[in-house]
């Protein structure tokens, strides 16, 4: 039986940096993931790798955890910098302010220049409700007195994490996605392994490790439950919605009908509004927004941005912040920070480790503090080099207009597959120079090529539809899949040998995914769009019957 050093329990944001960093210094890794990766908390966040200005102010008031922030979205920009975009704020003042007031803000936000720096982002500056009116003139002049203008960074957050994994494989890391950890492994007072079973072959084994990494998210409790420890975490659920155009360029940051802060940001080719904050206490599998969480969002942003009711709403999705237990303590006010437990040290567990907390700015620190900690364990010296060395696909910068000369692509789509996979976007198409058919468009709304495709199936652990969609945001557009999903099974086929059933099955899958960020947002042109999209699966393609059947 293979033995490791180190296994990772959990393939989102903070699992993958955990496995990048051990492997990079010489551990023998393996990343275990129970779905896909970033397919749980990560792949449901703003995708932001922001500094976080509420964090300042009570009854957070924690400079170190902004300076963190902070310093990470610089690292995070110099280490994957074709994966990140800068996005223009406009944080409305929807109070009226004295001039004692609006003076204490400005000083508190010029006094922010200190993590601008670190963040690579503009200074704060006020805006009079005319100067913001001018640029947005979607705005709703009565519901605001004045605005500051800031900026922050966004990221592909899927792509940001592939990448992570990637570099963890480069440098000796195994990866496993769909294996499924069914228990965790005790000698005596020592945690030596876990035991497994592979999602779609229900084959069980073993895997043995001298030490185990709790990086499960807000499954966290029941790996550790598994290890005879206890663990509690106060996971908060989190709404976002999308609609199908931009309305604005900017940011727009407003207060909800409850006070709470609300981001309404352009995200990709689509537009996002988020989020909600409310405690869960259900099954972590099966957390889903409600009509009321989409309205509660429209709702309070619409008194700001009275266009967004034009847009169409394309879907909605729901997931678990692993926030640090806290009792008394209102959601929006619980502490961001992470924390890592060493069973050894709190529980007499040896070869145990937990996560808890964090945020997806600060997965490269928390993975290098989880690191240093197991060197130490095991009187190992090497030093961290995640900070420095770049993640696959920003060795290099590359010419998108050059590339789509060089292989006759429309510059649009170049520069679509280079954002997402910066200089290793030739290996994509090069594929297209033996096979030019390899060019067809699958997904439109993206747009996504074939040869990207059979790319991320070949190379970055795709084995379904929905994993392609993480890695290239097919299906992710205003149609939500309506157009793409057939000729992507086609590929999915081709490529992973895949029988027939298998296919359909697929295709059912991909179909109920989207449904439950659909099936809470139907108002308007969505119930025609969706009304189509139903037509084609059960009219046409009788997908209706074929569920009866294969179930």
């Amino acid at each position: 039986m293979e033995k490791f050093d180190v296994v990772v329990v959990g393939g989102g944001s903070t699992g993958v940096a955990v496995a990048r960093d051990c492997a990079m210094r010489g551990f023998k890794t393996i990343l275990i993931e129970k779905g896909d990766l970033g397919s749980g908390t990560t792949g449901t966040c703003m995708g932001m790798i922001h500094g976080g200005f509420r964090y300042l102010l009570p009854p957070h008031s924690d400079t170190q955890l902004v300076t963190e922030m902070c310093r990470e979205s610089g690292i995070i920009q110099k280490i994957a910098p074709h994966l990140v975009f800068r996005i223009p704020y406009l944080h409305l003042i929807t109070k009226p302010v004295d001039e004692k007031g609006l003076e204490k803000l400005i000083k508190m936000y010029k006094f922010l220049d200190y993590f601008h720096k670190m963040k690579n982002t503009h200074p704060h500056t006020y805006l009079s409700k005319e100067d913001a009116l001018k640029l947005e003139p979607n705005l709703n002049k009565d519901a605001f007195f004045g605005a500051f203008y800031t900026e922050e960074w966004g990221v592909d957050v899927f792509r940001l994490v592939v990448a992570t994994a990637l570099s963890a494989k480069e440098h000796g890391a195994e990866i496993r996605t769909y294996t499924k950890v069914i228990d965790v492994l005790r000698e005596g007072d020592e945690v030596v392994g876990i035991k497994v079973r592979d999602v779609f072959s229900g084959r069980v084994e073993e895997i043995r490790a001298s030490m185990v990494v709790n990086a499960a998210g807000a499954w966290v409790p029941i790996i550790a439950k598994m290890a005879g420890v206890e663990y509690r975490l106060r996971p908060t659920k989190g709404v976002h919605v999308f609609l199908d155009r931009r309305i604005t360029n900017f940011g727009i940051i407003a207060e909800a009908i409850d006070g709470h802060y609300l981001v309404l940001l352009p995200h990709e080719n689509t537009m996002m509004l988020g989020d909600t904050d409310d405690d869960y206490f259900g099954d972590p599998d099966d957390v889903k927004p409600t009509f009321d969480e989409v309205e509660y969002l429209l709702r309070s942003m619409e008194r700001f941005v009275p266009k967004i009711r034009d847009a169409r709403v394309i879907r909605a999705m729901a997931g678990l912040r692993p926030l640090l237990y806290r009792w008394g303590v209102p959601e929006s006010d619980i502490t961001r920070r992470d924390e890592i437990v060493d069973h050894e040290e709190r529980d007499g567990l040896k070869g145990f480790i937990t996560i808890g907390g964090g945020k997806m700015v600060t997965m490269r620190l928390i993975g290098e503090k989880v690191t240093d900690l197991i060197c130490k364990k095991f009187g190992v010296r090497e030093k961290c080099r995640t900070r420095d060395e770049p993640l696959p696909g920003a060795e290099r910068e590359v010419d998108v207009l050059e590339l789509a000369r060089k292989y006759g692509l429309p510059p649009r789509v170049v520069e679509r597959i280079v954002h997402r996979h910066g200089c290793r976007a030739e290996r994509i198409l090069k594929y297209t120079k033996d096979k030019p058919e390899w060019k067809s468009t699958i997904c439109t709304c993206e747009p996504v090529i074939e040869a990207e495709i059979r790319y991320v199936l070949r190379e970055e652990f795709a084995r379904t539809i929905d994993d392609i969609k993480r890695r290239t945001r097919l299906g992710m557009g205003p149609c939500q899949g309506c157009f793409c999903t057939f000729k992507v099974a086609h590929i999915v086929s081709d490529e992973l040998k895949f029988p027939v059933k298998e296919i359909h099955k697929l295709i059912l899958d991909f179909l109920r995914e989207r449904w439950k960020g659909k099936q809470s947002v139907l108002r308007c042109y969505q119930m025609g769009q969706e009304e189509l999209a139903q037509s084609i699966y059960m009219m046409v393609a009788n997908y209706d019957r074929l569920i009866d059947v294969m179930e």
